[in-house]
Order: C-alpha cells, then sequence, then structure tokens
C-alpha cells in the first residue's frame, strides 16, 4: 500500500502559488501582454488580470518560474499597448481619458461586451504597475 506524505504548510503554499501562476503564460497574448479573463476559448481581456499578471512576474523570476527576459518582454509589451490604446471613448477604444474598458478584446484592445469604463478595475491595473 503506498503512504501518502502531506506536504508541510509551505510547500502546499508554494504549490498553491506556482499553479495560481501558471494561469497568467497559459492565457496572455504575447504581441500585447494583453491576458483573458477565464481560460475559455475566445475569452476577453479584464484590465484587472492584466494588473495582477504584472505583479506576478517579479515574484515569478525571484521564485524560478519564468526567465526574467520573458517578464520584461510581458511586462514591456503591456505597458506600452496601454500607453499607445486608444483613449478616445469611441466603440473601439480602449478607454477614455486615463479610464480603460472592463473587457477588451485580447487581440484588438477594443472594448467588447459593451463593458463600462471601470474605475476599480482601472486602479487594480495601474496600482499593480
Amino acid at each position: 500500500m503506498t503512504q501518502i506524505h502531506p506536504l508541510t504548510d509551505e510547500a502546499l503554499l508554494d504549490q498553491l502559488q506556482r499553479a495560481a501562476f501558471g494561469y497568467f503564460p497559459q492565457t496572455v497574448n504575447p504581441r500585447n501582454g494583453l491576458v483573458a479573463d477565464t481560460s475559455r476559448d475566445n475569452s476577453p481581456v479584464s484590465i484587472a488580470v492584466v494588473g495582477f499578471a504584472l505583479t506576478s512576474y517579479p515574484v515569478a523570476v525571484e521564485r524560478g518560474w519564468m526567465e526574467r527576459a520573458d517578464a520584461v518582454q510581458r511586462t514591456l509589451a503591456a505597458l506600452r499597448f496601454f500607453r499607445d490604446s486608444d483613449q478616445s471613448g469611441r466603440p473601439g477604444a480602449t478607454g477614455y481619458k486615463g479610464f480603460y474598458y472592463h473587457f477588451l478584446d485580447i487581440h484588438t484592445g477594443a472594448r467588447v461586451w459593451q463593458s463600462e469604463l471601470s474605475m476599480i478595475d482601472t486602479a487594480l491595473l495601474i496600482a499593480e504597475r
């Protein structure tokens, strides 16, 4: 009979953190750094999730889960995307006057689902940088 060896609290926490981080590399668009809201096919981007991804990259580098060059590339892709994004408020825009729409198309960055300008999600994106 196989013996079960329970994980220590530290090992369990490490395993959980590694699994949680694993979501971001699986769902990122490497061209623009945008991260899908869910793992479902054709999921839009949530700007809050992009903020969470940006904060996870330095931790992942420190723990050996991601190469520094990869983290730099993804971070710069996202920051450049938002810096250069359309802030006109038009239907295909990413945001308006510094506030971003809650959900964006992962390929184009255009607003989807007629989502709202989200102060909370914009704060999560910006505060995470």
